[in-house]
């Protein structure tokens, strides 16, 4: 994989995003306080990143016409979620720079790819098994064991196209409610806790990573990220070290997060385990909007314009929390906790799993 190295956006340029949810929003705010413009392609109507710009496509990622015209207003082409469709960005990528490169989609679209890929780097994971069919289902269980996750290979986020097979289950109904012929079971990790890293790199190859983050999740939606996690620096080194050789694996541009497991020693030192890689800024990286010196989404965006990247510095112990279904009604609430920062999506109706919005609290430093 080869990035686009001949990207150099100045002041006024144009950006445009696929997808049109809370990511793409806050990449378009950050990308405006660097006087860049950004223009959001999606077919969603009511996309809340259509509030914060100026120029807009609403079309069907499969609407080839439409996308034309959107490249010929646009500099350079980023998205802010995984699943818009790689031929997409490929009929992008023949008209304008695609920036993370839309082969990079085939990898991290593909859990089964997404693994292998993993593993070849000599990078840890889960024990897994491609799984086809009950047959292949049965099969990969007497060698994996149960308890074991069994996902879709494809289209799965927040807990969606996933479940936990336990012994005692009945496999031909668990592999009926999937509903996929193309699935990959995975070990279940007894792990300690669960860890993100999120690194940016540029065309020329630089990697800065933020601290790393810990997540504590409520029916599969992260509820709460911390900055910094509470494992000893060798181990945050380890992760930061992954995400970096990841990063570089791919020839990444932009901003991407690498979702990781911590694993007791059993008397040794505990150690990480890759769960998934994120090709996108995240949402475990929220807190760096007001815990940072720079914001992941303005990094992605400095990444992508051919801009040198920032050294993040952390300005305290930092947590974010989280504005999910009718949680998002108590927002005048949090609007009175000294130090807090709320952010909302301008969404509309408040549906059960629904993110609508989040908040950042900041401890500083004490002083000596």
């Amino acid at each position: 994989m080869t990035a686009s190295n001949g990207v150099k956006l100045k002041p006024g340029d144009t950006i445009g995003i696929l997808g049109g949810g809370q990511l793409g929003r806050m990449l378009a705010m950050s990308a405006a306080r660097l006087g860049l413009r950004c223009q959001v392609f999606s077919p969603d109507p009511d996309s809340p990143a259509f509030d914060v710009v100026q120029s807009a496509t609403c079309a069907e990622y499969a609407d080839v016409e439409a996308l034309e015209l959107f490249a010929n207003d646009v500099d350079v082409v980023t998205y802010e979620f995984e699943n818009v469709p790689a031929a997409t960005a490929m009929v992008l990528a023949a008209r304008r720079p695609v920036l993370p490169a839309y082969k990079i989609l085939e990898t991290t679209q593909d859990r089964l790819i997404e693994k292998d890929f993993i593993s070849k780097l000599g990078i840890g994971t889960a024990d897994y098994a491609d799984v086809s069919s009950v047959a292949t289902l049965r099969a990969a269980i007497e060698q994996i064991a149960l308890p074991a996750v069994i996902k879709t290979r494809r289209f799965g986020y927040d807990g969606k196209g996933q479940a936990i097979i336990r012994p005692g289950d009945d496999i031909e109904q668990v592999w009926e409610d999937l509903g996929t012929k193309s699935a990959i079971l995975e070990a279940f990790v007894p792990f300690e806790r669960e860890i993100s890293v999120i690194a940016a790199r540029s065309a020329s190859g630089e990697v800065e990573c933020f601290d790393v983050t810990e997540n504590e999740h409520r029916d599969h939606i992260l509820k709460i990220s911390r900055a910094p996690a509470a494992i000893p620096e060798a181990l945050a080194a380890q992760a930061r070290a992954i995400a970096e050789k990841i990063a570089t694996a791919l020839d990444y541009v932009g901003v991407l997060a690498v979702e990781l497991f911590v694993v007791p020693g059993n008397g040794k030192a505990a150690t990480v385990l890759v769960n998934e890689i994120a090709p996108r800024v995240h949402n475990s990286g929220h807190w760096t909007l007001d815990g940072a010196s720079i914001s992941q989404f303005e990094q992605h965006i400095r990444a992508i314009a051919g801009w040198p990247l920032g050294k993040p510095v952390r300005h305290g112990e930092v947590t974010m929390t989280n504005l999910i279904g009718d949680d998002i009604l108590s927002y005048e609430q949090w609007l009175t906790v000294p130090g807090a920062t709320v952010h909302l999506y301008g969404k509309g109706t408040p549906r059960p799993g629904r993110k609508m919005g989040h908040v950042t609290e900041v401890t500083p430093p004490r002083k000596p």
